[in-house]
């Protein structure tokens, strides 16, 4: 399965996000009042950065509370890492492993069309494996 049939039915309307200008400050509430662990940073109709609770944690430790004024564009993680639609869940798994983040942009062209989490990758991997499985059975029971 690659991610486009993934996020099949998803619009990238359904994207939460902010802008380059945007204060930490509400950053961080959209990610407390959402319940989500980063945020794709968008200019101009693309993205252009990463904004998660690493982000965060990491600015305030080193900056303390002034971080809080200051813009998305100023502390956003950039250039993102991105994947298209076409790639495999598997690939996208250990980019992520390999990159060691948890959110990814899903790029077509340079419009992000959708933006996954390793626990949408997870969860997609294991109804991967429980369908196999179930189709294994059912060959076995009939052979």
């Amino acid at each position: 399965m690659d991610i486009g049939t993934m996020i099949a039915g998803r619009t990238s309307a359904e994207v939460i996000s902010c802008g380059v200008d945007t204060p930490v400050r509400d950053a961080i509430a959209i990610l407390a009042d959402r319940r989500i662990g980063a945020l794709p940073v968008m200019e101009h109709g693309r993205v252009v950065g990463i904004f998660s609770e690493r982000d965060v944690v990491y600015r305030l430790a080193s900056e303390g509370d002034a971080c809080l004024s200051r813009s998305m564009g100023e502390v956003m993680t950039s250039p993102p890492i991105t994947v298209e639609r076409r790639t495999g869940i598997l690939d996208a798994l250990a980019l992520m492993t390999r990159r060691r983040i948890r959110h990814l942009p899903v790029v077509d062209g340079e419009a992000m069309c959708g933006f996954i989490s390793i626990g949408d990758l997870v969860k997609a991997r294991l109804d991967e494996i429980q369908s196999e499985a179930e189709a294994m059975r059912e060959y076995i029971q009939t052979a």
